[in-house]
């Protein structure tokens, strides 16, 4: 099992399970990501995982079929993390790579930003 928050973020995400997206985010979480041709920010748990993360870029018709990477490291003391995963889409198959930087309280993120390569089709 995963013991760096990074990971088990990455994890979580791949799962597609909300509940332990929600564990991992503190409620009042900091967030903001780059997606290609949008800017999202949050400030809610609730709504990062029900409407952007689960909600929009990994939604029910789109499928993560195999976590092609998950590295973690830190930069000062701030924690680096970069996934890639193989997605589904109706259609068609995709990469999909997010580097995210986060800071942690009482074992939770609380601060979050994410920047997004799209979903670039998987050749």
């Amino acid at each position: 099992m995963p013991t760096n928050l990074g990971e088990r973020f990455a994890n979580a995400i791949a799962a597609k399970n909300a509940v332990a997206l929600r564990a991992l985010l503190a409620p009042d979480v900091n967030f903001r990501a780059v997606t290609p041709g949008k800017f999202w920010e949050g400030d809610n748990a609730d709504a990062v995982v029900d409407d952007v993360i689960l909600g929009k870029w990994f939604s029910p018709e789109r499928s993560i079929t195999a976590i092609l990477r998950v590295d973690c490291d830190t930069v000062g003391t701030v924690d680096h993390v970069v996934y890639r995963f193989r997605a589904r889409r109706p259609d068609g198959d995709f990469v999909i790579e997010q580097q995210a930087y986060l800071e942690a309280e009482d074992g939770r993120i609380s601060r979050l930003e994410i920047l997004c390569s799209g979903f670039v089709p998987d050749e």
